[in-house]
Order: structure tokens, then sequence, then C-alpha cells
């Protein structure tokens, strides 16, 4: 859901993720909300359409949220599908496989496991170095080298992913995955991008600026001695 306070008039772009005041306009819309209980009460909803455009310069893209005056239900109407938007150093192919993921797990849950699985096993290959021509062996070499519950997790993303991607022997048997099983999937995914990814990024700059900033004291430090 694309994060909007119509009270405070603030939201997130889901575009590039940039938080900012609303800039836009609405218009109220009367609607009928459920045919059922049209049916039962007799009585329209109004929804209240906010169209807001990304105040970043290299985004100024449109997004479209309806908000259900009658309880404050939030309905996003363009775009659809909301993810998070990971930095650019983590490689593109693993972020698009994340975001299509992200933009198919309400209609088909099992394809979405199946790209995470892809998703798991691009993480594995740039993060790791790990290659083997199966992704069970590529998830063996990894054990030991992350914690034990981590690694059940992964393995375990491994196997339900299998259901999607390969049929099973008897093709009249049919195992899905619901829409919850698919969301924790992807939330084992933006943890490991977090913990993977982001905090060795992050650790790497600390570091760098520990040691630039020690160098300098170095630098100022030598020369002074060579004036003195």
């Amino acid at each position: 859901m694309i994060p909007f306070n119509q009270h405070a008039l603030t939201y997130t772009c889901p575009y590039c993720g940039l938080p900012q005041a609303f800039q836009g306009s609405y218009n109220f819309k009367n609607t009928c909300y459920d045919a059922h209980a049209i049916v039962a009460h007799d009585y329209e909803t109004r929804f209240r359409i906010y169209t807001i455009r990304c105040t970043n310069n290299k985004c100024q893209r449109i997004c479209v949220i309806g908000i259900n005056e009658r309880d404050g239900h939030q309905v996003d109407i363009m775009p659809q599908h909301v993810f998070r938007r990971f930095p650019e150093y983590i490689p593109q192919p693993i972020r698009a496989d994340y975001e299509e993921a992200c933009q198919i797990i309400t209609l088909s849950p099992k394809a979405a496991a199946t790209l995470l699985r892809r998703c798991l096993q691009g993480m594995i290959r740039d993060f790791y170095g790990i290659r083997k021509n199966r992704l069970i062996d590529e998830i063996a070499e990894l054990q030991g080298r992350i914690p034990p519950f981590q690694w059940d997790a992964i393995d375990s993303l491994r196997k339900l992913g299998n259901i999607g991607a390969h049929m099973e022997r008897d093709v009249n048997l049919i195992i899905d995955i619901d829409i919850e099983e698919a969301a924790g999937l992807l939330q084992l995914v933006e943890m490991l991008f977090q913990q993977w990814y982001i905090n060795r990024h992050d650790q790497e700059e600390l570091c760098a600026r520990i040691t630039a900033a020690a160098d300098s004291k170095e630098t100022q430090r030598q020369a002074g001695s060579r004036n003195a």
C-alpha cells in the first residue's frame, strides 16, 4: 500500500521512495462500494480520489489513491502494487526478480515464490560466489557460513519455490501456495537484502570514513613534524 496520510497531506512516492508533502489534486466520486451491501442496506460510499505527482525532479511520476470517506479505507489505483526500492549496488537482475514477484504476488503466489527462488539463487551466487548446477547444492555449501535459523529459512524458500518451478511426477497432484506464505518469502528476501548487502555497504562506508580520518590526521602530524 502506498504510504499516504490524508490528514497530514504527506506521502512516500511508490516509484522513487522519496517522502514528501502532498502536491496534487483530489475530487469526490460517489460509487457503489459493495453490491451485496447495497441490496441489504441501500447506500453508496463516497471516495476522495487523490492524484499526486512526485516532487523529485528525477521521478515526477503520478500515483492515484482512493480514500473511502465512510471508513477511511485506502485503495491504491495507480500503481496497484508497491515494493521497496533497494539500492543500486544490489545487482539489477536480482532486484528485477524481487520487483516482479511483488507485482504478481496477489495474482499468483506460486509464480511469485518461483521468482523469489531465482532471486535467492542470484544472491547466493553474487554475494557468496557459490555456483553449482543445482540450487540445493549451492545452499548446502552455504551451510555453516550463515546462522542456522537463516539457513533453514533459505532452504524452505527453495522448497516452496520448487512447487512453482517443477511439475510433480503425478500431474494430477496440485500443491498450492497461499498469499501469506508467499508474503513470508518476500519478507525473507527483503531481510537478506538488508543483512547481506545493505549492512555490508554501511559497514564499508563507516570503516572507510574512519580510515580516511585517521590517514588525514597522520598526514597532518607528519607535515607538522617536518616543519618543526
